[in-house]
């Protein structure tokens, strides 16, 4: 499974720490790495709205070589300019079809300071370089757009996961909350003398088929499992059924 960090090389502003992690957290990435962070206060950066975890979760590296340990393919995050460049180029609007040929693993997005970004041994440090196709004459872009741009390229993925959607996908029911709806839903059958040619076993297994062919969700089954709930605490107890 391919997975993703963002590592930031001598950063010196902490709010553009922080708005990268925001970034991160906007796509649904948490693996922030910094390298020689230059104040000693970035993690309470008050650009990363609603991702203090990802910042305080973050780790701090004295080296490039220590923050890529781990990792299996590592792209540094370069204006061109008139710069020679001996590793490979990948544009950012080709960076997902370059991923299909990189080891499934962690993949590393390196980015440089604010002021002079990735020294030339950090870029030849890394697998190949990752280029935003900018205009000539603001061949550059800022810190943190330039990780939301690289985040929001790979949320372009197929099998990227947004942590939102449009409505909201709801949470299927598991096992163990089918069973507990069943559960409620016996009783019921039970006190109100339904199906009563069947055995509880049976009625469980015909309560089954029915959920496997019409799956709910679990705030469907809840609302069911309540409302049995209800009825049979109106319903006086029965003797024991048949098993």
């Amino acid at each position: 499974m391919m997975r993703f960090c963002i590592v930031l090389v001598r950063p010196r502003d902490p709010n553009n720490i922080g708005a990268a992690a925001r970034a991160m957290g906007n796509f649904g990435l948490s693996d922030l790495r910094v390298v020689e962070p230059y104040a000693p206060v970035w993690r309470e950066a008050v650009s990363a709205v609603g991702v203090s975890d990802i910042l305080q979760n973050a780790r701090t590296f004295d080296t490039l070589d220590e923050a890529l340990a781990d990792t299996h393919f590592s792209l540094a995050s370069t204006a061109i300019r008139n710069r020679r460049m001996d590793q490979e180029v990948v544009p950012l609007p080709h960076l997902n079809e370059r991923l299909q040929t990189v080891p499934q693993g962690l993949i590393a997005l390196v980015f440089g300071n604010e002021k002079s970004g990735l020294s030339g041994e950090d870029i030849a440090r890394c697998d190949a370089v990752l280029n935003i196709p900018t205009s000539a004459k603001q061949p550059s872009v800022n810190l943190a757009q330039a990780v939301i741009l690289c985040c929001y390229e790979l949320s372009r993925r197929p099998d990227f996961k947004p942590l939102r959607s449009a409505g909201g996908e709801e949470a299927p029911a598991t096992d163990a909350q089918r069973e507990i709806f069943i559960a409620a839903a016996e009783e019921l059958c039970q006190k109100a003398a339904l199906r009563a040619d069947l055995t509880v076993s049976q009625r469980k297994a015909f309560l089954r088929g029915a959920l496997s062919r019409h799956p709910l969700t679990r705030d469907q089954l809840f609302f069911l499992k309540k409302l049995a709930d209800k009825i049979n605490a109106l319903l006086p107890e029965i003797g024991q059924p048949k098993p």
